[in-house]
C-alpha cells in the first residue's frame, strides 16, 4: 500500500499549490512570488539562452531561499527534413503573401533546446531543489548528473503508460497532465491524441498504477480543484492558466485580451504552432489550417515559418497567428499580484478542507 506524503514533506512548501513552468509566458518573477508566498514556484527554461538562464537563476536564488522548480524539454532533436518544410511553407503562402513576407527569408532550424550536459554545468551550481522534464526524461547519464545536485526529478504523464514508464526510468514525482491543461501535452511513448484523457479521470488511475507521489495538473483554477485533486490522491496540483493575467505575467497585450474575451472558453489542441500538440484559445490560424494537420514538421521545426506570420500579425494588433496558450478553465484568470492568488486559492482550500 502506498504511503501518502504531504506536499510540506516532499517539497518543503506550505501549501499543495505548484505553478506550471510556462514557457513564452513568463519569467523568475512569477516563480519568486508564488514561492514566497509558500507554493512552488515553477521556471520554464527550455527557451533560454545560456546568457538569460544564467541570469534568471542567479536573480531568482538572490531573492528567496524557498524551494522552486526548474522546467526542462528532453525531447530528440530533429533533422530538417527540406521536403516537409517546402510542404509546409507552400501551405502557409498565402499568409505570406498577406504580410508580404518572403519564405525564403526565414530561417530553418529549431527554436527550443533539450536539456543536455551544456545546460546541466550551467545549472549544477545553483543546487536546485527540484528540476522537471516534458516530453519524458533525459538519457540516464544526464538524469544521474541531476540525482547528482539531490534535485527532486519531476515528469509529466499524459497517459498511465507514460507514469510507469517515469518510475520505472527515474523519475520521483509524477505530474498527471489531463487533457484539459493548456500549452504543450507532455505525451511522449504515443502522439495519437485520442489517448489523452480528463485530468479527473487520468489522476486515480495513476495514483493506483504508481508507487510514487501524483501532482494533478490540468483544468484547476481553485480551491475546490485543488481539494478535488487531493481527495482523489493527489499531493498537489499545479495550476498555470490562472497564472497568466497575473502582475508577473509576461504574456502580451493581445494574449491577456484574447483571456478575458468569451472566446477564451473554445480552445482546442493544436500542432500548428510547434510540432507537438498544445491547447490554446482557437484563433484564425487553427480555425483555417487545423488545427491538427499532418503537414507540420517535427517538434519545434514548425515554430519558424509561423514565427514570421505571428510577428507581422501581432504588428498590426491581431493574434491570429499567434500561440494563444490556455487550458479549458480560465475561469481563474485574474488581474492581481501572484501572491494574491496564492492566498486566495489557499484560503478556498482551508474553508473546503476538514481540520
Amino acid at each position: 500500500m502506498k504511503t501518502r506524503i504531504t506536499a510540506r514533506e516532499l517539497f518543503a512548501i506550505d501549501l499543495p499549490i505548484l505553478q506550471s513552468p510556462m514557457a513564452g509566458a513568463q519569467d523568475a518573477a512569477l516563480t519568486l512570488a508564488v514561492s514566497e508566498a509558500g507554493g512552488l514556484g515553477g521556471l520554464p527554461c527550455a527557451m533560454l539562452s545560456a546568457e538569460v538562464l544564467q541570469k534568471q537563476l542567479a536573480w531568482l536564488t538572490a531573492r528567496t531561499s524557498k524551494p522552486y522548480n526548474l522546467n526542462f524539454f528532453c525531447h530528440t532533436p530533429p533533422t530538417v527534413d527540406d521536403q516537409k518544410e517546402v510542404a509546409w511553407r507552400a501551405s502557409l503562402a498565402a499568409y505570406f503573401r498577406e504580410f508580404n513576407i518572403d519564405p525564403l527569408q526565414i530561417p530553418q532550424g529549431p527554436q527550443r533546446q533539450p536539456f543536455n550536459h551544456d545546460v546541466a554545468d550551467l545549472v549544477e551550481p545553483f543546487q536546485p531543489p527540484v528540476v522537471s522534464f516534458h516530453f519524458g526524461l533525459p538519457e540516464a547519464e544526464l538524469l544521474d548528473r541531476v540525482n547528482g545536485w539531490g534535485a527532486l526529478v519531476m515528469a509529466s504523464a499524459t497517459t498511465v503508460e507514460e507514469a510507469r514508464w517515469l518510475e520505472a526510468n527515474g523519475a520521483d514525482v509524477i505530474i498527471a497532465q489531463g487533457v484539459e491543461a493548456g500549452g504543450h501535452r507532455g505525451m511522449f511513448l504515443d502522439d495519437d491524441i485520442n489517448t489523452q484523457v480528463g485530468t479527473f479521470a487520468l489522476l486515480p488511475q495513476i495514483v493506483r498504477a504508481v508507487q510514487l507521489p501524483v501532482v494533478a495538473a490540468g483544468g484547476i483554477a481553485d480551491g475546490a480543484g485543488i481539494a478535488a485533486a487531493l481527495q482523489l490522491g493527489a499531493v498537489a496540483a499545479q495550476l498555470g492558466t490562472a497564472f497568466l493575467l497575473c502582475d508577473e505575467s509576461r504574456i502580451s497585450a493581445l494574449h491577456q485580451a484574447a483571456l478575458q474575451e468569451p472566446a477564451a472558453q473554445v480552445t482546442a489542441l493544436t500542432n500548428l504552432f510547434s510540432g507537438r500538440p498544445a491547447r490554446g484559445i482557437v484563433n484564425r490560424l487553427m480555425r483555417e489550417q487545423g488545427p491538427m494537420s499532418r503537414r507540420v514538421p517535427q517538434f519545434p521545426l514548425a515554430g519558424t515559418a509561423i514565427t514570421a506570420l505571428r510577428k507581422a500579425a501581432e504588428q498590426q494588433g491581431s493574434s491570429d497567428f499567434s500561440p494563444l496558450w490556455a487550458g479549458q478553465n480560465v475561469t481563474g484568470c485574474r488581474k492581481v499580484a501572484a501572491a494574491e492568488l496564492v492566498r486566495e486559492l489557499a484560503q478556498q482550500l482551508s474553508e473546503l478542507t476538514p481540520g
